[in-house]
């Protein structure tokens, strides 16, 4: 299937990461919003990776550590390929269009990517809404953290055409794309979104059945949640727990600093799904107030300047 036009709908942590890193490969990428609150707030998001990207591939030239996978399959690049990489990254920033219109959004889409808040009753508008505008080609992919296709494929009005496709954060150096259908997801369509995530320099991950967080999520949620209650409940501060899991691990990051680059808003979201977060005399309940303290003073991460962590 020979796709062009890619849709992201969302500008968030991943949304901007998945539109700039197709952008990149030389797709034409749209980002849908919200508002143009939205946009305005999508903009830096999309600027700062420009030049992670553009620092990294001048990192590149010197030191090998610096290579990353999403950027080209040739681990030793000449200084006038990597130059030449530095210009797609120039040329897939200014080509990008955002856009709060369903309609310019959906005209002649391939692919639509939806990486919208973990919020079930949000992504069932989206689809609803999304489902007027779209061409009969068009496949749609789910970039939900911790939520099943089959919860969601009869709203997109095409569930044959309905799947998930995760993306690792930082993508360009953690290049996984975990590509996971459902019962009615035909199989040429599983098919064209595993050669998206190829052209994309992603390696496809294919999961055989649904699996709540896919591979990934399925282990890291369930870590950063023990961190979590480990802090709210008093055990120890941030910075001793991550302390201790990079010293023990060897891991070059710990529980909150993934945190941060995760998402504060994403964490809070995927913590509000246990019923036992409306609670404010569990763990859970204390987890949750934790985190939206956090949320209102917005320090949110990485993409904020502050979460856990200054930066």
């Amino acid at each position: 299937m020979n796709m062009k036009k890619i849709v992201v709908a969302g500008g968030g942590v991943l949304g901007s990461q998945i539109a700039l890193q197709s952008a990149f490969c030389g797709f034409d990428v749209t980002i849908w919003l919200r508002s143009e609150g939205s946009i305005e707030r999508a903009q830096p998001k999309l600027l700062r990776l420009k030049e992670i990207y553009l620092n990294t591939l001048e990192a590149m030239k010197t030191n090998p550590t610096a290579y990353c996978r999403g950027f080209s399959c040739e681990s030793e690049l000449s200084a006038d390929k990597i130059n030449d990489l530095k210009q797609k990254v120039e040329d897939a920033y200014d080509s990008i269009t955002l856009t709060t219109s369903y309609e310019e959004a959906g005209k002649d889409a391939d692919l639509v990517i939806e990486a919208i808040a973990e919020d079930p009753e949000q992504k069932i508008a989206f689809y609803q809404e999304l489902a007027k505008h779209l061409p009969e080609k068009t496949i749609i992919a789910t970039n939900s953290s911790t939520m099943l296709p089959s919860a969601f494929a009869k709203y997109t009005g095409r569930p044959e055409k309905y799947l998930a496709l995760h993306f690792a954060n930082e993508i360009w150096r953690n290049n996984t794309a975990e590509i996971m259908g459902h019962s009615e997801t035909g199989q040429e369509y599983f098919n064209a979104v595993c050669e998206f995530a190829e052209n994309i320099n992603m390696i496809p991950l294919k999961l055989k059945k649904e699996q709540p967080g896919y591979i990934l999520n399925s282990m890291l949620v369930p870590f950063l949640s023990a961190a979590e209650a480990l802090y709210a409940g008093g055990v120890a501060d941030f910075e001793t727990i991550d302390k201790t899991w990079m010293l023990a691990t060897g891991a070059p990051l710990g529980p909150f600093r993934i945190l941060d680059v995760v998402g504060l808003t994403t964490a809070y979201n995927i913590g509000m799904m246990n019923p036992k977060a409306s609670d404010p005399d569990t763990i859970e309940g204390k987890v949750a107030a934790m985190l939206k303290e956090k949320i209102d003073a917005g320090k949110t991460g990485i993409n904020s300047g502050e979460g856990f962590y200054k930066y």
